[in-house]
């Protein structure tokens, strides 16, 4: 059982170590004029139908998503489910106005699907990059 206590306060302690030196690697690549990975958050708030409406809009919406992914801007996207009611895209060094573009190109927009979104700064601390 000490064994044990001991492996864990060790672990914490390396962990703790890991997460200072990770923010000080950061600090020193923004120094040196390493470019930093930058991510943001596009939020979808959908029509209260939205599953009914989607259909013809669907493909041509998820084409455009799909692209962007291939070209390493979005990270990750997906509805917020039970209820569908917003979405939520993870960008990856992309800025604001690529991501508006998007917005304004996306089929589920023109079509009234998405009266309301918003693109704001994502800080991630804990995953890779």
């Amino acid at each position: 059982m000490i064994r044990s206590s001991v492996s864990l306060s060790s672990s914490l302690g390396l962990r703790a170590i890991r997460s200072t030196a990770n923010r000080v690697a950061v600090r020193a690549m923004a120094a040196a004029g390493t470019p930093q990975t930058s991510f943001h958050i596009l939020h979808y708030e959908y029509v209260s139908d939205i599953l009914e409406k989607r259909g013809p809009h669907r493909e041509a919406h998820l084409a455009a998503a799909r692209k962007q992914a291939e070209s390493g801007k979005i990270f990750l996207a997906g509805a917020v489910a039970d209820p569908v009611d917003s979405a939520i895209f993870v960008w990856k060094d992309a800025t604001k106005d690529e991501i508006a573009a998007f917005v304004k190109d996306d089929p589920y927009v023109k079509a009234g699907l998405v009266p309301k979104w918003s693109i704001r700064p994502y800080m991630v601390v804990v995953g890779g990059q």
